[in-house]
């Protein structure tokens, strides 16, 4: 039986029987499904999901690079018509409203397939994104993809200009001081920029009608007379960048984007494509385009390869994935089998350790330039990254690992030795870790225009500290170690006045809450604490009738929300957990919760979702990790029945 963890208020009043003669028998099921889906090499790949912008910029690639497949297209076209609100629009989460930049982009989708104004699909998608704002209102990257084919000059276009790759790392705004994932979207872009590529579109395709009356000028300006602030100054030096563009010396352009094009391939050398994201694998395939890198290249070929495994193609219609996620899945279903009760030793945890051993990346990426004295080391949550360990992955993965028991146990403890040691290095100067850097955290930067896609930095969370904590937790770890100490102190500073917390990487409050609590318990705060409790009463707060929990991403924008929405598997799991970790197990409102769960349970031992619980940007894009239904309530199943002992 699990350990019980320290300080858990723990009652043995029994639950309804029925309700505890069911547990075991859900969890077999759970475990079931988990071994008969687990790949031969031991790892697990579920679909990540994410919304419809993803295929139409598919559709926008294929016309760029004159490889439109008749056959894709058309299924492409399908699932564009097929997830089409009512309304016109295209949303950015299920059950989301229509969306001014998704919509815009379906549209544009629509006309380069061949669409015209006078069918329904594209003359009400035209209505929407009107309602909506219309091109004045849409995003950089938004126009940077419309100024492709001459329907957004590039004039008016933010400013990317390749001498970004001067910057020295010393210098107060460099490209390693944005975000990991902004910044292998951002290089390819500006490759892009200095190139003003301009493909000319099929002839149907016009766009002038997206404008309002009142705003037919491409691109609001700034007002330079306005009172100085950070953002005019950001918009002024964009003015000028714009102005400047043809005063760029030509040695300076020519080494500027060899450096870029260098930094670009020696990234995508490593398989997976930039990044191993769709974005930046798409931008670096319309930037090999522009520096004249031939189809027929190996390393065009290559990049478009990689970028082509992401789509999922059905029967009639198809999709892409935004990325793989099997070092991240793979941690999870190992975490939440052992937490079920299965044995360390059982072939299929002994099967995914190993895989996940030989996923560890042994090379300094990106993260070193501003943790130069960081040991290799870490895991990615893609197959191929090893420019982007991050830490989240890397507390999940040794979690998964410190609960295995392999024959040869010597590879997994010096695994799970650099792991450590990589983490801890990884911690920034305010207590708590963020995901792939140490101190993103310039906030004046986000004032970039640019930066409207609200990522461009990756400062410590709330959540990813806490999961750390609980990773160090298990490992035996407590508050005498200082990193564990400044670590707790920033999670206590985090918590909102209604005694929840912020979840950067799920949604929302919920997810941020859960592994608060869960983080904190584990490293040894008592359950009494009266932080801990404070969260525990916020889950008690928000329970649904029906017993579950649940959140919707509109929470990103408006935080009076929170805690509100339909009930959902992964979300009721993560209320589950917070609770009985915060110490409270018998009482109705965790019966309830388990009774939701095994009442929604299917027989082959899954759960349905539709939902999206994962959180990419908040505000921009979001997730449907497929088995979060899956693995989170089989974690709090076996969490129910570990403590009740039964």
């Amino acid at each position: 039986m699990e350990k019980i963890w320290p300080n858990e208020v723990i009652s043995r009043s029994p639950a309804s029987s029925g309700l505890l003669e069911k547990i075991p028998e859900g969890i077999e099921r759970s475990q079931q499904f988990f071994l008969s889906t687990q790949k031969s090499a031991g790892y697990w790949l579920p679909y990540l999901e994410a919304d419809s912008t993803l295929v139409a910029d598919y559709i926008m690639l294929a016309h760029y690079i004159d490889e439109v497949d008749p056959i894709l297209e058309k299924k492409a076209l399908r699932w564009l018509l097929d997830t089409q609100l009512e309304d016109g629009g295209w949303n950015i989460y299920y059950g989301g409203p229509s969306e001014l930049n998704a919509t815009v982009k379906c549209a544009f989708a629509l006309q380069l397939a061949g669409f015209d104004r006078t069918q329904e699909p594209l003359r009400k998608a035209e209505e929407c994104l009107l309602r909506l704002g219309g091109l004045s209102s849409v995003n950089s990257y938004t126009r940077f993809y419309l100024g492709l084919f001459g329907q957004y000059p590039w004039n008016r276009l933010v400013s990317m200009p390749p001498e970004l790759m001067f910057l020295p790392t010393s210098f107060y705004f460099n490209i390693y001081e944005i975000s990991s994932w902004s910044r292998a979207i951002l290089v390819p872009m500006c490759i892009i920029w200095a190139h003003h590529p301009q493909k000319t579109p099929p002839a149907m395709v016009d766009t002038a009608c997206w404008w309002r009356k009142k705003d037919q000028r491409a691109n609001g300006g700034i007002n330079l007379r306005e009172k100085f602030s950070w953002k005019t100054f950001f918009f002024t030096l964009d003015a000028i960048l714009k102005r400047s563009h043809r005063f760029y010396a030509p040695f300076t352009r020519k080494e500027s984007l060899r450096r870029a094009e260098n930094w670009m391939l020696e990234r995508m050398s490593r398989g997976g494509g930039l990044a191993a994201i769709y974005p930046a694998m798409l931008n670096a395939i319309i930037a090999l385009d522009c520096l004249g890198c031939g189809h027929d290249h190996p390393a065009f070929k290559n990049a478009v390869d990689e970028f082509m495994k992401l789509m999922v193609e059905e029967e009639d219609r198809l999709w892409f994935q935004p990325c793989f996620s099997p070092v991240w899945d793979t941690a999870m279903v190992t975490a939440a089998l052992k937490r079920s009760g299965m044995p360390g030793n059982h072939p299929s945890i002994q099967k995914a350790a190993d895989w996940l051993i030989n996923q560890e990346i042994r090379i300094k990426g990106d993260w070193q330039i501003k943790n130069p004295y960081g040991p290799a080391g870490g895991w990615a949550f893609e197959f191929d990254n090893d420019f982007y360990a991050d830490t989240d992955d890397s507390a999940m993965v040794l979690m998964a690992l410190n609960g295995a028991r392999l024959d040869n146990d010597e590879r997994r403890q010096s695994s799970i030795k650099r792991g450590i040691e990589w983490l801890l290095s990884m911690q920034s100067s305010d207590g708590g870790w963020g995901a792939f850097d140490v101190d993103n955290d310039k906030e004046v930067l986000n004032l970039i225009p640019f930066a409207d896609h609200n990522a461009l930095l990756d400062p410590s969370t709330a959540d990813v500290t806490a999961r750390i904590l609980e990773m160090f937790g298990e490992l035996g770890y407590n508050l005498s170690f200082s990193p564990v100490a400044r670590a707790v102190e920033f999670l206590r500073s985090q918590q909102e006045k209604d005694g929840s917390w912020y979840g950067r990487w799920g949604v929302n409050y919920i997810y941020g809450t859960w592994q608060v609590v869960t983080g904190l318990v584990r490293i040894g705060i008592p359950a009494s604490d009266p932080c801990i409790q404070k969260g525990v009463q916020w889950f008690l707060l928000h329970q649904n009738e029906d017993g579950g929990w649940g959140e919707t991403c509109v929470t990103y924008q408006d935080p009076d929300q929170r805690g509100n929405g339909p009930s959902t598997p992964s979300q009721t799991a993560w209320a589950l957990l917070g609770l009985m970790n915060g110490g409270v197990v018998d009482s109705e409102a965790v019966e309830r919760g388990i009774a939701y769960l095994m009442n929604t349970q299917k027989p082959d031992g899954t759960w349905d979702e539709d939902e999206f619980t994962g959180t990419g940007f908040p505000k921009v894009f979001y997730l449907r990790y497929t088995w979060y239904r899956n693995y989170f309530p089989l974690m709090a199943l076996g969490r129910y029945r570990s403590i009740k002992g039964f």
